[in-house]
């Protein structure tokens, strides 16, 4: 009977480290490290006085850099976003995709799918909590960090639960700018210039209510480009 128990247990043993390796590897899996992987081995060590900034962030970060290109490598900016990810997963990955590349600055875009609930139940200061702790770590790094303000959003066509998502991206918006001008951090306000009267993304900067088009990617370049030359010159 103790040698049934004995390999019970073993046996429940190996199949609690077997959860835990395909939990693990589901989180990698998440967090997509290997998502920039080769495109960060091939970028070369900043030269000399060079100015280079990263921008992190979600598919409105990735699809800024996929659409308007000439933008980020004629102003020696990086873009580092990955579709669908929520404010932890940024925070996983910003040693790999933000401080081993060595920029002057960073600029920090999340927050719209906390909200929409992409990784779980939408907790205000665990998001904020998220941020600020990608702000600490830049900061120990002796990177800038250029904060901005979640984009308007009526709501998530893939999470059409979400019935407030204004009134969380507002409230939001509020604590990272309030953060930003506490402790003297640049702060970019997407927010205010693409939103209509109920808070919605205005109908002409996008198809979704959620994703930026090209003219809307142009003015969050006339936004964003004065306040990071800012932030890079100082």
């Amino acid at each position: 009977m103790k040698k049934i128990h004995i390999l019970i247990g073993g046996l429940s043993l190996i199949g609690l480290f077997l959860s835990f390796g395909a939990y693990g590897q589901k989180l990698n899996d998440m967090v997509n490290l290997k998502f920039y992987a080769k495109d960060n081995a091939l970028l070369p060590a900043p030269k000399k006085h060079e100015k280079r900034v990263v921008f992190i962030g979600n598919s409105i970060t990735q699809g800024w850099a996929r659409m308007r290109p000439g933008f980020f490598s004629s102003n020696n900016y990086i873009g580092r976003g990955i579709g669908g990810q929520t404010s932890p997963q940024l925070l996983l990955r910003f040693q790999q995709d933000v401080v081993a590349l060595r920029p002057v600055a960073v600029v920090i875009n999340v927050g719209t799918n906390d909200i929409a609930e992409n990784t779980g139940s939408y907790d205000p200061i665990f998001t904020f909590d998220n941020i600020k702790a990608m702000v600490a770590i830049a900061q120990a790094n002796n990177i800038k960090v250029i904060l901005s303000s979640v984009l308007p959003a009526a709501g998530f066509k893939w999470n059409e639960s979400i019935k407030d998502a204004p009134q969380k991206i507002d409230a939001l918006n509020e604590e990272i700018a309030a953060y930003a001008k506490a402790n003297k951090l640049a702060y970019i306000d997407y927010n205010s210039e693409l939103r209509d009267e109920s808070g919605a993304l205005k109908a002409h900067y996008g198809d979704d209510g959620v994703h930026p088009n090209e003219e809307a990617y142009v003015v969050m370049e006339g936004i964003a480009k004065p306040i990071v030359d800012a932030v890079v010159v100082d």
